[in-house]
């Protein structure tokens, strides 16, 4: 699907806006240009845009209560999905988790007015129960105005216990077969933050037609799970590759001058969009003049181009001249202390190779705080008790590189910050058992 004239008017003042707030200089005009792209989702048979416009981030979108929809949020949806849709993006992501984007997407959709059949809805929640799942499908179809669901992901699967859950016999994914088999929703799959062998034991259960991961060039662990759901015909959809694929947006300098002429974000897009098993990645646009960095991944189905190439192997480079190399084969686990060895180290090897410090901070201070979604302790928890180091193939002295890590990404305020909100967020839930109608 070629651009329209306005789309493409839309994309230079917007690109123009970007860069120029930025200081950089312009580049060729036919960079702006672009064909849309869409590919096969899986076995669901669905062709759905490379570009996903995520839900979670429009205007006051996590204040509650959820079907409270200020006129700014209104707005703030109506610009960006209108922009979407005339740029050919064809689906749209949201969750019951998001707070009001499932009632937002609801209001702004009809009032739109696109054919129902020209867009796709994927929508995910995680009821622990079987009972509980019909009730809220139920909900979130009202909330999103809609007769049918397109793909429905049980979300968050990040543990072994919570794999169990879902897929029980009589619990919430069985019961969204029953509701597939009834027409309220067309494609079940799961999304997940866990560990790779959860991935791989929920992806080889066979339940699932579509699976949302994290994978990005500074996150490569998870590649044996989309290769084994290629290999099942599992449409592979990639969460958030700009924020917690690197804080692409804001990238440090060396990361910066090692993807030129490619931004960041280009770069890590088109890293993705490399691998035939991967269909689709969010991005959580909320602002005009997003569009242009997050377009400027396309590339005609051509993600081989001597030019990424190069820059790839420069990319590569950085991280295999660094000392004391993690390389993440996670056999250093279990800790007794529950410090995610892996995670921590991974943080030390960007720090090291791309200066990455903002963010190294930015994900190391949120553990102790996010629960099953981002497990771990902080590093500074290690009693140097040893058991991981005859474990390492590298022989990396672990201790020494997890304190030096926590030194240096630490943040108190940070943290304090988390744990703030997490009471925020607690003391929410607790008035939301004693008052009706709080939601």
């Amino acid at each position: 699907m070629i651009c329209s004239a306005a789309s493409i008017i839309f994309l230079v003042v917007g690109w123009l806006k970007t860069f120029m707030a930025i200081g950089w200089k312009p580049i060729e005009p036919k960079t702006i240009l672009f064909i849309m792209e869409y590919r096969r989702f899986g076995k669901t048979e669905e062709n759905i845009s490379v570009i996903t416009l995520g839900g979670m981030r429009f205007k006051n979108g996590w204040n509650p209560p959820r079907a409270h929809l200020p006129a700014e949020s209104v707005r703030n949806c109506i610009e960006i999905t209108r922009q979407a849709l005339e740029l050919g993006i064809n689906h749209f992501e949201t969750a019951h988790g998001y707070m009001k984007s499932e009632n937002l997407y609801g209001v702004v959709l009809k009032e739109l007015g696109p054919a129902r059949e020209s867009f796709k809805m994927m929508t995910k929640g995680a009821p622990m129960t079987g009972e509980e799942t019909r009730a809220l499908v139920e909900e979130q179809l009202t909330s999103l105005k809609m007769d049918y669901l397109d793909f429905y992901g049980w979300h968050g699967i990040n543990n072994e216990e919570r794999l169990k859950a879902a897929v029980k016999p009589g619990g919430p994914v069985e019961i969204l077969h029953r509701l597939r088999e009834e027409g309220l929703i067309r494609h079940i799959g799961f999304s997940t933050h866990a560990p790779l062998d959860i991935i791989l034991q929920a992806l080889n259960t066979d339940l699932f037609s579509f699976v949302n991961l994290h994978y990005y060039y500074f996150f490569q662990r998870n590649l044996a799970a989309v290769r084994l759901a290629g290999e099942k015909d599992i449409g592979v959809f990639i969460i958030s590759p700009n924020e917690k694929g690197g804080l692409l947006w804001n990238p440090s300098q060396k990361v910066e001058e090692t993807c030129h002429p490619l931004t960041t974000i280009e770069f890590n897009g088109k890293f993705c969009l490399s691998h035939p098993e991967i269909t689709t990645l969010s991005m959580g646009i909320h602002e005009p003049e997003h569009f242009p960095q997050n377009l400027s991944i396309l590339n005609r189905e051509d993600y081989s181009s001597p030019e990424f190439r190069e820059v790839h192997a420069r990319m590569d480079a950085s991280l295999s001249e660094i000392s004391g190399l993690c390389t993440l084969c996670a056999e250093c686990l279990p800790c007794p202390e529950e410090i995610n060895i892996p995670e921590v180290l991974r943080f030390r090897n960007l720090l090291e190779a791309y200066s990455m410090e903002d963010y190294g901070k930015f994900r190391y201070n949120m553990f102790e705080g996010e629960g099953h979604w981002f497990p771990g302790n902080f590093a500074s928890k290690c009693t140097e008790c040893g058991d991981c180091l005859p474990r390492c193939p590298e022989k990396l002295e672990i201790p020494k590189l997890l304190f030096d890590t926590h030194k240096r990404l630490f943040d108190r305020k940070a943290w304090v910050k988390n744990q703030l909100y997490l009471m925020a967020v607690s003391i929410a839930r607790l008035l939301r058992k004693f008052i009706p109608g709080l939601t």
